[in-house]
């Protein structure tokens, strides 16, 4: 949208189009009501970022009308989270996209060119921490970005984590990804210069309470520059780790 917008008022300057069709595109609503959802066409010019389709609870008609509203306002790439198998196989009718079932994702348009200052490493304690770290690595590149995964390096086996110190090190951002006892966000914290973001996950026995105590052994943390997100949100671990990549 930014992109869009700069050729507009470049266009105005070179004389390419009127001062009067450029104020029509400009003037044009900044939301679109479709009935059961109202787009922000403008959120990419205001965040950089357009709309992001949160998939669970909408069904795929309701989604399908979402993408045809979205390419209308011309947003070509589209990200669409939480999505079912079923209900992509059922999009997929209509639009051409890529699903990635472990992450329970959707893209439409294709991943961009990474243009973020450095890079994101996505860390999880253990393998059934994956789903919600391939949510946080594809949401990651979907928003330009290089990512490096090391998953299961948990504290169980610190010489794991210890083993991959180069890239922990070298890292612009580190996003920790734990269920059980959120461990690893301290010993990542503990390690790196850059900001840890830290998502607890809801793998874990019955005391573990579906990621509850993860949250509050990371926001009782006593390492530092470590902030913590939503249980299993590693979409907005990645939006966040994203935001200051790219700084």
């Amino acid at each position: 949208m930014n992109d869009e917008i700069k050729e507009l008022l470049e266009g105005v300057k070179n004389g390419n189009i009127s001062v009067d069709d450029a104020m029509h595109q400009l003037k044009t609503k900044p939301f679109k009501d479709i009935g059961y959802a109202k787009l922000d066409t403008h959120r990419a010019l205001r965040n950089g970022v357009g709309e992001i389709i949160y998939g669970a609870g909408k069904t795929p008609a309701q989604i399908i009308g979402i993408i045809d509203t979205l390419k209308e306002s011309n947003q070509d790439r589209i990200l669409i989270t939480r999505i079912s198998p079923e209900k992509a196989d059922e999009v997929k009718k209509a639009h051409d996209l890529t699903y990635y079932e472990d992450a329970k994702i959707a893209i439409i348009g294709g991943m961009p060119k990474a243009n973020g200052k450095g890079t994101i490493v996505v860390a999880t304690g253990g393998t059934s921490d994956i789903p919600v770290a391939e949510e946080a690595a594809l949401t990651a590149e979907f928003l330009g970005n290089n990512v490096k995964r090391i998953y299961d390096v948990g504290v169980a086996g610190i010489h794991r984590t210890l083993s991959h110190l180069d890239d922990i090190v070298d890292a612009n951002v580190i996003i920790a990804i734990a269920g059980m006892e959120g461990a690893l966000a301290s010993v990542l914290g503990g390690l790196a210069e850059c900001p840890v973001i830290a998502v607890p996950t809801s793998v874990g026995y019955g005391a573990s309470f579906g990621g509850i105590s993860a949250l509050l052994s990371m926001l009782n943390s006593c390492a530092n520059g470590i902030s913590v997100v939503n249980i299993d949100n590693g979409f907005g671990a990645a939006y966040q780790a994203s935001l200051i990549n790219h700084r």
